[in-house]
């Protein structure tokens, strides 16, 4: 037992010092492909998206009113305070898995599993999130015909009368598996293509709204309390993360310790201006009572007399929000990936494609799960499933960025977080402060699957675990690990 909890145990750790060594076997192996702007693309493309095309409306409609302006400002603060710890450890440590492997490098492979086991979890259902959300957005464009689809699959169960499976969500899983399977170099350049077309269509958002803003719609500024803006903060803070998930493709950056932090703070920092901006514009067009929850900006320019203006964001929100899930079903796939490589999951998931040099396997699992999630779940229950996940997440990075900074000053870092270790330490009270914002029911959700995870850990990771493989006296009397 003593040895189970001690350094050999559950708190051994990767070392750093070797991170940058070629890890598995060839086909367990992925090839770096990525530049600068095609990271911060992926990034800008997983933080743009659902936020301001679906969940400022939801927020808006039901939570915060114009106040939601200060729930994505309140999550952009708790963000950028992470960020900047993500931004070190891109640099230091440029491997795939982002807080998995940072937490794995620093605070041991028991932390490391959690963490890792926790985004495998959130990560897909944020693609289902992000598919139900671009739905909303394909249903508004069919009934502007004239037609309507069968009531049926419009949505899952609760969210309608008649609703029984959302069929186009689930369906755009599936598409964003293949695409990411199609290989890396390919996949890249589509999200570079389509992040462009997306932005032009939020400044379109923004240019035009501006000349029809009424200020009286400002007031109330909170009526739901100050509270309603706090909370909104934590049902929106997935949209403001997106970089996190980028961070995981480091191992598939040309030069990651150099790119990987300048795409972090880029991608952050355009996003955060463009969601302000947006959200200005939405909550000045029309009362927070008349937004629709599913496709706020569509309805709301169609209500000012410019339908074919609806229309563009329509098809705009459809094909910008395709580039969250292509992020966030990479960053699932990678951490996956690591994870499996590393041994805490059985090797079978981390080979890869023998041309595309891309993890097949997961990545069909992930795009079957999330569409499964996306047909059968409500949109907001799956994103405060989520964000408790990612908040745990970024406290682990923030806390991990400056235990690290005392244990190892020498090592050398391309990144360093300023205003250390005050700056990181925000990150922490930030996220815990607002998981507590959360539903009991996620809590609950939430304890169900971190449970799982131990059992899984102790039943087979921590004997099969590559680590326990190369150490011969980690379990006392029963040599190593098979």
């Amino acid at each position: 037992m003593a040895t189970l909890w001690s350094g050999q145990g559950v708190f051994r750790r990767k070392p750093i010092e070797h991170i940058e060594e070629p890890e598995g076997a060839p086909s367990e192996r992925l090839t770096r492909t990525l530049g600068l702007w095609q990271l911060t693309a992926i990034g800008v493309g997983g933080i743009i998206g659902a936020g301001i095309f679906t969940l400022a409306g939801t927020v808006a409609n039901g939570v915060a009113g114009p106040a939601v302006l200060l729930s994505f400002l309140i999550a952009g603060v708790a963000s950028a305070a992470a960020a900047f710890s993500y931004a070190e450890f891109a640099g230091l440590i440029p491997k795939a898995g982002s807080a998995y492997t940072y937490g794995y490098a620093v605070l041991g492979e028991l932390a490391g599993w959690l963490i890792g086991w926790d985004l495998l979890l959130e990560y897909t259902a944020i693609v289902a999130v992000v598919a139900i959300g671009i739905s909303g957005y394909f249903n508004f464009l069919v009934e502007e015909t004239g037609t309507s689809l069968p009531v049926w699959m419009l949505g899952a169960p609760g969210t309608g009368a008649g609703h029984r499976f959302d069929l186009i969500a689930a369906v755009l899983c599936l598409f964003t598996a293949y695409l990411l399977n199609l290989g890396m170099k390919s996949a890249a350049r589509f999200e570079t293509v389509v992040v462009g077309i997306k932005v032009l269509v939020v400044l379109l958002v923004i240019a035009v709204g501006f000349f029809h803003i009424n200020t009286d719609n400002y007031r109330p500024f909170f009526p739901f309390g100050v509270s309603g803006a706090f909370t909104g903060a934590a049902t929106v803070f997935f949209a403001v993360f997106g970089y996190d998930a980028m961070s995981t493709a480091a191992e598939e950056s040309k030069d990651a310790q150099r790119h990987m932090p300048r795409a972090i703070v880029y991608s952050l920092g355009i996003a955060m201006v463009l969601y302000v901006l947006a959200c200005l514009v939405l909550t000045g067009m029309q009362p927070y009572t008349e937004i629709d929850p599913e496709s706020g900006f569509s309805s709301a320019f169609k209500a000012v007399g410019l339908p074919a203006v609806a229309d563009i964001i329509a098809v705009g929100a459809i094909i910008g929000i395709l580039t969250v899930m292509f992020t966030f079903m990479l960053g699932v796939t990678r951490v996956w990936f690591s994870m499996s490589r590393d041994g805490l999951l059985p090797h079978w998931f981390a080979k890869t494609h023998p041309t595309r040099h891309v993890p097949v396997r997961v990545t069909w699992i992930v795009g079957a799960a999330s569409a499964v999630i996306a047909g059968f779940v409500p949109i907001g229950e799956a994103a405060e499933l989520t964000n408790i996940g990612i908040l745990l997440a970024f406290a682990v990075v923030c806390t991990s960025v400056i235990v690290l900074r005392y244990r190892r000053p020498d090592l050398p870092r391309s990144f360093r977080t300023p205003m250390m270790p005050f700056l990181p330490a925000l990150g922490v009270v930030a996220s815990v402060w607002l998981i507590t914002y959360l539903r009991v029911e996620t809590w609950i959700r939430f304890v169900v699957w971190f449970l799982i995870g131990l059992v899984i850990y102790f039943a087979y990771s921590f004997r099969h675990s590559a680590l326990a493989r190369r150490t011969p006296d980690a379990f006392e009397g029963e040599g190593p690990a098979r």
